[in-house]
């Protein structure tokens, strides 16, 4: 078990069998979550027997960064990390006006084979630990020197598919005593996991729910998508509608616009009435061309026009800004390439 899973109150529960006080719980709660430590010889204010039996009883599990690329384009940095059982996954930091970004991955590989995403190419290993994900964040803070103010869990995996563990790091992310990042400022992606989806609706949190939607018909969805032969797009809808009303969060359509496939005016006429009743906001994604598909991207004037018709019938919607296109940004390519070097 690694400590940085726990929240305060756990950790409490764990370190008072040791007969440590509160405050030095808190102590260790703020060396691993605000001053972000790798290593437990770090924490100068704790004893050094503490320390030693800290390390030996629940050693941390941190991730080490295994290969960094940095766009010339747009500063934009991809990570590979490496975990401590040797697997990798991928994260990303961007810099934008509003504040620094980063995606994060939620599991190793990924069992829901999208057809346009080199994530799930190589399957699904394993989920990853409260610790892991915030360990992506705290590696690429140390890392850069910079503060990290917007967190999507949109890299490798499929979030719904390790639901505790991404509620558990949402609270530990978003904790006063921790980054204390705006829960508003934290994105979640989803392909269509209905059921979780309706669960995430009870928790009570402020989050943005991301539906990877990707089509407007189940017959195009479930070509592009396997979960659509599971869920309709009817339940989709009716899953985002008790989200809204739950919560009173409206949730993004990301929509990966592929030439030929799903850019069409009817497409369009389609995303305006699903996206008008579920009162969506749509985020346009240009796809990213990955070697194994021959999925293409359109034109910029059909993605514009794709947009125009949108906004014309009074749909909120953006292009989603391109970032990393030279360093392999999209998911699961840098890892397929460390794979593939053995």
């Amino acid at each position: 078990m690694d400590l940085r899973s726990l929240n305060k109150e756990e950790l409490n529960i764990v370190l008072k069998e040791w007969g440590l006080k509160s405050f030095r719980v808190n102590q260790i709660y703020d060396w691993f979550h605000v001053k972000l430590i790798r290593d437990y010889n770090e924490m100068t204010n704790v004893s050094k027997e503490l320390r030693m039996r800290l390390n030996e009883e629940y050693p941390l599990n941190c991730i080490k960064i295994d290969r960094v690329q940095e766009s010339r384009l747009d500063g934009t940095r991809k990570y590979l990390h490496r975990l401590s059982d040797g697997n990798y996954v991928e994260s990303v930091f961007m810099r934008y006006r509003h504040g620094n970004s980063v995606c994060i991955s939620s599991q190793v590989g990924c069992k829901m084979g999208c057809r346009f995403c080199a994530s799930t190419l190589d399957g699904f290993e394993r989920n990853l630990t409260p610790a892991e994900m915030l360990d992506q964040i705290y590696s690429i803070t140390r890392d850069t020197g910079e503060r990290i103010s917007n967190v999507v869990v949109m890299g490798t995996g499929e979030p719904m598919d390790n639901y505790d563990n991404v509620v558990k790091f949402y609270r530990l992310l978003t904790d006063e005593n921790g980054l204390n990042i705006s829960g508003r400022n934290v994105t979640v992606s989803t392909c269509g996991i209905v059921p979780g989806i309706m669960k995430l609706a009870e928790e009570n949190l402020t989050l943005t729910l991301a539906l990877s939607l990707h089509a407007t018909t189940d017959e195009k969805r479930k070509e592009l998508m396997p979960i659509a032969n599971t869920y309709s797009i009817r339940e989709l809808m009716e899953a985002c509608k008790t989200y809204f009303e739950k919560t009173g969060r409206r949730v993004s359509f990301e929509y990966a616009l592929v030439a030929g496939v799903n850019d069409t005016a009817t497409d369009a006429k389609e995303l305006i009435a699903l996206a008008r009743e579920a009162k969506a906001h749509v985020n346009l994604i240009p796809v990213n061309p990955i070697k194994e598909r021959d999925y293409r991207r359109g034109s910029r004037e059909a993605i514009e026009a794709f947009k125009n018709s949108l906004e014309k019938n009074r749909i909120n919607c953006t292009i989603r800004r391109e970032m990393g296109t030279d360093i392999d940004g999209a998911c699961g390519q840098l890892r397929r390439r460390k794979l593939a070097e053995g």
